[in-house]
């Protein structure tokens, strides 16, 4: 594990990178109102899984960038993985990187966009850190260090403590719709959706209600300012999540299988179903909730390629 001095370089290097690619996403924003936007093509023939010239410039500016400073350090990008390398999980300093999560959005103008810089050393993310450059929102973390938003603010925005987590009927809860689309996928998330809004005399849960933000990073985030209570999610990447658990733990909350199977301990970055409980007074009340969206969430497959190190497919 690096230590305290390492840790709060990479985060200063971290922040110092997500305001360039920022700038960079923002001016391309700009450029896409004006009506000379970038190229938008479909990733393995899904129309609803997007991705852009921007995409690709901004995660070849971050890669590069790394590479000049901490040639040692190892990668792993959506777009670079887009493009067939192939990944390798090990102990050495990883840096895992969403360019622009949240590239429908992008493609439409919604604001709710994000670059997602990450680190993990030992194969535990250490460092985070989102930024929201059209909210101009920066979110980041160090192991040990905190949570903050717009690096003055801690987080979450409920200080000195968190209010209480009650019952899964008190919360406002996050999920996605996702890219896969498939009756198998898609109707058992909306399935999801309904018992966690139903009345409790029909069997369901009855949630304060649904928030999807378009970016599993923004979700998180929103998770560790306290504005959120639970964000549930089956189908997204290392890379939309990675810097964002960071900030999570680091608020007081935590991050755990988004899977039907019960399982308390810290998730395994790569299994493509999260489940995020923001910070409360003891961590008895987050689990309760957890163990309630457990009750509910149904079996949905999350296939992907073994990442050696990291994940058996």
């Amino acid at each position: 594990m690096a230590n305290t001095h390492d840790l709060q370089e990479y985060l200063s290097f971290a922040i110092a990178l997500a305001k360039e690619a920022g700038k960079m996403i923002k001016d391309a924003t700009e450029t896409r109102m004006s009506g000379a936007g970038s190229q938008v093509v479909m990733k393995y023939d899904n129309p609803t899984d997007l991705v852009t010239e921007t995409d690709q410039a901004v995660e070849k500016y971050i890669k590069q960038r790394l590479s000049q400073t901490y040639p040692e350090h190892r990668f792993i990008g959506e777009e670079t993985m887009a493009e067939g390398v192939e990944a390798e999980f090990t102990e050495e300093p990883t840096w895992i990187v969403d360019p622009i999560d949240g590239t429908t959005n992008f493609v439409h103008g919604h604001p709710f966009v994000a670059v997602s810089i990450g680190l993990t050393i030992a194969k535990e993310p250490v460092v985070g850190v989102v930024y929201c450059p059209l909210f101009n929102e920066l979110y980041s973390a160090a192991k040990g260090h905190g949570a903050f938003l717009n690096e003055s603010k801690r987080l979450p925005l409920y200080q000195p403590s968190p209010p209480p987590l009650g019952d899964l009927s008190q919360c406002l809860v996050a999920t996605e719709a996702g890219s896969d689309r498939s009756p198998e996928v898609f109707g058992k998330k909306m399935n999801l959706i309904h018992t966690l809004l139903k009345q409790k005399e029909q069997n369901g849960k009855q949630a304060h209600s649904i928030r999807c933000t378009g970016s599993a990073a923004i979700n998180m985030c929103s998770v560790a300012k306290g504005v959120v209570d639970v964000y549930w999610e089956v189908g997204c990447w290392e890379w939309d999540v990675c810097a964002a658990i960071v900030i999570v733990r680091e608020s007081g909350g935590i991050v755990v299988t988004g899977s039907h199977i019960a399982d308390p301990s810290p998730v395994n970055l790569f299994s493509r179903k999260y489940l995020t409980i923001r910070a409360a007074q003891d961590e008895d009340s987050q689990l309760k909730v957890a163990e309630q969206m457990w009750s509910i969430i149904p079996e949905i497959d999350a296939p992907r390629k073994a990442v050696p190190g990291g994940f058996e497919a």
